[in-house]
């Protein structure tokens, strides 16, 4: 017989979300934005940023932890847009042929990963953050010395002046800008619902309901649980690891482009930083864990992070007269969140133990 939670034990499984919600609700009051205006920055940021956190959910099911190495997929999905402006594919058909070739190369980055984290098990997370920091650092020798030299680029107005390195910022507007938002929207009173983006997020939620139904599935819970006894079982613990984290990073690349076409811009050497770490934010404040996580923790941690990102500039201006301090505000919740999230999963583990 299952024995029945106590409130205590309750609120504090659900510590991280309900502190945030309740830090959130506070903002909300101090801000005082328009609710009408709120919930449309949610809704659009619930099809702009949901997918994204998806591709969180298989490596913890597997056992690798909060996957940092995401950015890689998103470096992917840059690299694919560039290419796609470059040789003027403009709409739908750039942006799914920007899907494909960053799903290429994600498979072969998250080969690279799973191999180094097959080599770095009980230290995957702290592995996939350096993995990302050095992909980074290899991602811009190539689009600031590569590009125009070794690698020919036509649209010399997205170069630099001396024709060497792509400009910092690199516009999709009349190319790939909102593709996939105009193809279907849905006007309630001054809400956009944008359809399309939000059925690529309904469709991967149901595509990992079913995967996790299926044998290969069943392997990533149980490489999860105990790597020893899923490699008593027969199971190929090494190779059902490498699977998740390509799972992970090719979605990580498709959402990194669904993002981008709402943004319109591609922030060139800084747009992909701080995926790996809003993401994962925003995956724990839904009350997911370094272990466990699922389709809903990531649907309500899109909700309450980015509402409060919505009213941070405006809470900071009203308490100190200064939005930047809200900006600022955004960064440290980021890190605070996670930093609160893994000091009660380490507190938990002590206490069951």
């Amino acid at each position: 017989m299952q024995k029945r939670m106590s409130l205590k034990d309750i609120l504090i499984a659900n510590a991280v979300p309900i502190t945030f919600f309740i830090l959130t609700f506070l903002a909300v009051l101090v801000a005082k934005i328009p609710i009408l205006f709120l919930l449309s920055e949610i809704v659009r940021r619930l099809s702009r940023n949901t997918f994204l956190v998806l591709a969180l959910i298989i490596p913890v099911v597997a056992g690798l932890g909060l996957n940092f190495a995401i950015v890689l997929g998103a470096m992917a999905a840059q690299a694919a847009l560039f290419f796609v402006v470059d040789w003027g594919i403009t709409g739908l058909k750039g942006i799914l042929l920007a899907m494909v070739i960053s799903s290429v190369i994600s498979i072969f980055l998250g080969w690279i990963v799973g191999k180094t984290l097959n080599r770095a098990k009980g230290r995957e997370m702290i592995t996939s953050m350096i993995l990302g920091f050095f992909a980074n650092g290899v991602y811009q020798l190539i689009f600031l010395f590569f590009v125009g030299s070794l690698i020919p680029f036509r649209k010399t107005d997205f170069l630099l002046p001396q024709g060497v390195g792509l400009r910092n910022t690199v516009d999709l507007f009349g190319i790939v800008d909102g593709a996939l938002n105009d193809l279907l929207t849905v006007n309630i009173g001054f809400i956009t619902i944008y359809i399309v983006p939000l059925l690529f997020v309904v469709g991967l939620c149901i595509f990992l309901t079913f995967l996790l139904k299926t044998k290969l599935g069943q392997d990533f819970k149980a490489v999860g649980q105990d790597m020893h006894i899923a490699r008593t079982a027969g199971i190929d613990v090494d190779k059902t690891r490498i699977i998740a984290v390509i799972f992970s990073t090719v979605f990580a690349s498709i959402g990194q482009v669904i993002y981008l076409q709402d943004i319109g811009t591609i922030n060139t050497y800084n747009s992909h930083e701080q995926i790996g770490l809003f993401s994962i934010a925003a995956l724990l404040v839904g009350g997911a864990s370094v272990k466990k996580a699922n389709i809903w923790n990531a649907i309500l941690g899109v909700i309450l992070f980015h509402a409060l990102f919505v009213v941070a500039p405006s809470a900071g201006n009203r308490l100190f007269g200064q939005p930047q301090i809200g900006e600022f505000f955004r960064e440290f919740i980021a890190y605070a969140v996670i930093a609160f999230a893994l000091a009660m999963h380490g507190w938990r583990s002590r206490k069951g133990k």
